[in-house]
């Protein structure tokens, strides 16, 4: 299936990415990340293997234990966010080593950052929300989150047990996709990039850490059981972390999803395409800003995904003027809440066979 074309790039895109250029120069900051994003790293990667050494070797009460397993599933999803995913857009550091570090963070907690940047840099970012090439938007057969996929019977209820399926998309990431990428070497219609011998080496080397680190080692020592639980406990938390910031941000009902013509181009520029098919949520959260990474403004991340997030704020006022400018939409939803209202309104929507 070939990707479809966008329309050329207009006034908009190229006004708007001069404005922000500027705003970088006058104020003499990098467009990466600084001393308060480093600090935020460390302090999750920490706080991760605390928790992770207090689980395995010290055995707490069951209770107890419960409550750390969803800790930990929320540290990995902060980690995710706040470290992974800026170093796999290269906008953690200025140095490019540094960004492989924090992209590779991912490795570790049992997916892999070559397949990744092809799912979520190349297909999620160059075709948000087109169906069969944004990859993010298949939850097939449970869920249909995108009007062009096929209706099931099931689909009335998803608005209703959809969380049940997002606790299952880490467990299913790690244990199932990333090897059925691997070795059909595409991710949905979007081939991935030739792999080396390193990169081979490190799919497999990581996998098996993960194995270790997740599986073999706890099981050791606090048995089948309890870590069947914890581990179950850990993976569901961090799978509904994950999706449920990733879905207020495109799977709404205010969001567009875009078919190509016949002649397969979008009706957009890529720019205006990624303004209408994107929404930020609860911007002026500071707590939640910081522990998701920014990712709730998720517009600035979309046209912008090589800055850092800890920029977000600041560029957000100049977008917001640029597209009020221009008269183009810009798409958000004041609380966290309302964003999660429209996305159920959406499942709900899309559940009904008309």
């Amino acid at each position: 299936m070939r990707a479809p074309r966008f329309n050329n790039a207009s006034t908009f895109h190229s006004d708007l990415k001069e404005r922000i250029k500027n705003y970088f120069t006058e104020k003499n900051v990098k467009e990466t990340g600084n001393s308060s994003l480093y600090f935020k790293a460390i302090l999750f990667v920490i706080a991760f293997i605390a928790v992770y050494i207090h689980l395995i070797f010290f055995t707490p009460f069951w209770a107890i234990g419960v409550l750390e397993a969803i800790l930990l599933g929320g540290l990995a999803s902060a980690i995710g966010f706040n470290v992974m995913h800026d170093g796999a857009h290269g906008s953690f550091s200025r140095k490019s080593w540094v960004n492989e570090i924090a992209g590779s963070s991912i490795n570790f907690l049992g997916a892999n950052v070559f397949m990744w940047k092809t799912k979520h840099n190349v297909a999620h970012h160059s075709f948000t929300n087109v169906a069969d090439h944004d990859d993010d938007m298949n939850a097939r057969p449970f869920l249909r989150l995108n009007p062009t996929q096929k209706h099931f019977k099931i689909h009335k209820y998803q608005h209703r047990y959809f969380l049940f399926v997002y606790g299952l998309l880490y467990l299913y990431w790690v244990f199932v996709t990333d090897y059925k990428k691997y070795v059909q070497k595409r991710v949905g219609s979007v081939p991935i990039q030739k792999m080396g011998w390193k990169e081979h080496t490190s799919f497999w080397m990581f996998k098996v850490v993960h194995l270790i680190l997740f599986v073999a080692l706890p099981i050791y020592m606090v048995g089948f059981t309890p870590w069947l639980v914890g581990f179950l406990v850990f993976g569901v938390s961090t799978g509904v972390f994950l999706s449920v910031v990733f879905q207020l941000a495109h799977s709404l009902e205010e969001t567009a999803f875009p078919l190509p013509d016949e002649k397969n181009k979008l009706e957009n520029d890529w720019a205006i395409h990624q303004l209408k098919t994107t929404s930020n949520f609860a911007t002026d959260n500071k707590v939640l800003s910081w522990l998701v990474g920014g990712l709730n403004f998720q517009v600035e991340h979309h046209l912008f995904p090589n800055i850092s997030h800890i920029h977000y704020p600041a560029i957000s006022k100049i977008i917001k003027e640029t597209c009020n400018e221009y008269g183009i939409p810009y798409l958000e939803h004041p609380k966290m809440r309302l964003a999660f209202a429209s996305h159920v309104n959406h499942l709900r929507e899309l559940g009904r066979n008309y």
